[in-house]
C-alpha cells in the first residue's frame, strides 16, 4: 500500500469516526461509560486471574463491588450535594449583592483611586462584573447538575452501562487478540508499539488523574467543612472533580469559596485566611505529591493540549465528547510524536539522499 493510499485510508477512517459520533452522540453515553469502565477495571481482572479466579468470576466480582460502592455513594452523598446545590443557587443572588456591598463599602475608596474611576462608576462596574459572573456560574452549575442527572439516570447507570462493561470486560483479552489479528502484517510491530504507547498514556493519565481528583475533592471538602464554610462539601467536591482540567478546578473553587467566606466571615480574617490556606495546601499536595506519585511525568499530555481537547470535544459532541477527549488527545499525541520522528528521519527534513543517521 502506497503512502498516499495509507493517508487516504486513515483520513476516511477519521471522517467515519466523526460522522458516527455526530449521528449517535445522543445515545452513546452508556456505551462509552461502559467501555471506559471496562478499560479502567481490566488490570484488576487480570490480577484476579493471576491469583486463580476465572475471567467470568473475576468480572462478576469486580462489577458487583463497583456497583455496590457507586450505589452507596449515590445514596449517601448525592442527596446532600443536591440539596446544597439547590440552596447555593437559591442564595446566589443574595450572595452577589452582599459581596458587592462589602467590596464597595470596605474597599471602594482604594479601588476607586487605583482604577481612576468615580466611586459610582466603580460600583456600577463591579455590579455588572459580579452579575455576569454569577449568571455564568449559575448556568454552569445548573448545566453540570442536569448533566449529572442524565449521567446517573436509572436506565444508563443500573442497566445499560453495567451490562456493556460486563461483556467488554469479560471479552477484553479476546477482543484485543482479534483486533491484533486484523493488523496489516508488514506494519504489525510498529502498530503494536504505538498501541502500547497510547495505552500507557491513557492509562497513566486517566487512572492517575481520577485518583488525584477524588483525593483533592475529599481534602477540599473536609477542609472547608472543618473551617465551617457554607456549602463547603459542594464547593470542595466540585473543585476536586473539575481539577481534571489543569488549574481550572483549583481557581474556580478558590474564587467561589473566597466569595462565600468574605460574605460569611467578614471581618474575621483568620477564618477567611483558613479558607485560602485549604486551597494553598491542596495545590501544594497536588503539585508535589499527588501528581508526581499517581500521574507521573511520562504521560505526554501537555495541559494546554488537554484543555483544548476537552473544550473542543465537549463543544462538538457534548458530555460524550468530554469522556472521549482525554483518550483521543493521548492517542493524537502519540501519533503526532511518531509522525514527527518519521519526518525528522526522512529525506524531506534532511535533504534528498542524506542518510537518517547523518546529524550535523
Amino acid at each position: 500500500m502506497t503512502l498516499r493510499r495509507q493517508i487516504q485510508f486513515w483520513m476516511l477512517s477519521l471522517l467515519a469516526f466523526i460522522v458516527f459520533m455526530l449521528v449517535f452522540s445522543a445515545v452513546l453515553l452508556p456505551f462509552v461509560a461502559g467501555m471506559a469502565l471496562a478499560y479502567l477495571l481490566d488490570p484488576v481482572a487480570d490480577r484476579l486471574e493471576r491469583v486463580g479466579m476465572s475471567r467470568l468470576w473475576a468480572t462478576l466480582t469486580i462489577l458487583l463491588v463497583f456497583v455496590l460502592l457507586f450505589a452507596l455513594f449515590l445514596l449517601l452523598l448525592v442527596p446532600v450535594l443536591g440539596n446544597q446545590l439547590l440552596g447555593f443557587l437559591d442564595r446566589l443572588p443574595g450572595l452577589v449583592r452582599a459581596l458587592h456591598t462589602l467590596v464597595t463599602e470596605t474597599f471602594g475608596d482604594r479601588l476607586s483611586t487605583l482604577a481612576g474611576l468615580d466611586i459610582k462608576d466603580l460600583q456600577s462596574s463591579l455590579g455588572d462584573i459580579m452579575s455576569k459572573a454569577a449568571s455564568w456560574l449559575g448556568g454552569l452549575m445548573q448545566s453540570v447538575w442536569s448533566g449529572g442527572q442524565a449521567l446517573v439516570s436509572i436506565l444508563s447507570l443500573f442497566v445499560v452501562t453495567p451490562v456493556v462493561a460486563f461483556y467488554l470486560l469479560l471479552d477484553w483479552d479476546r477482543m484485543v487478540a482479534r483486533i491484533d489479528g486484523w493488523l496489516p502484517r508488514p506494519h504489525v510491530e510498529t502498530i503494536r508499539r504505538l498501541a502500547r504507547e497510547m495505552d500507557a498514556a491513557v492509562a497513566g493519565f486517566v487512572r492517575g488523574q481520577v485518583s488525584v481528583c477524588v483525593l483533592l475533592g475529599l481534602f477540599y471538602a473536609i477542609g472547608l467543612m472543618l473551617v465551617g464554610l457554607n456549602f463547603g462539601l459542594l464547593i470542595g467536591i466540585g473543585a476536586g472533580l473539575v481539577s481534571f482540567i489543569p488549574f481550572v478546578g483549583a481557581i474556580l473553587g478558590f474564587v467561589v469559596s473566597m466569595a462565600v467566606a468574605l460574605v460569611q466571615f467578614w471581618p474575621d480574617w483568620p477564618l477567611i485566611a483558613a479558607v485560602a490556606a485549604v486551597f494553598a495546601v491542596g495545590q501544594f499536595l497536588e503539585g508535589n505529591i499527588l501528581q508526581p506519585k499517581l500521574v507521573g511525568d511520562s504521560v505526554g499530555l501537555h495541559p494546554v493540549w488537554l484543555m483544548f481537547a476537552l473544550f473542543a470535544f465537549g463543544s462538538l459532541f457534548g458530555f460524550v465528547g468530554m469522556l472521549v477527549a482525554v483518550p483521543a488527545a493521548a492517542m493524537v499525541g502519540v501519533l503526532a510524536r511518531f509522525a514527527l520522528t518519521q519526518y525528522l528521519a526522512s529525506p524531506l527534513y534532511r535533504g534528498t539522499g542524506r542518510p537518517a543517521a547523518d546529524d550535523e
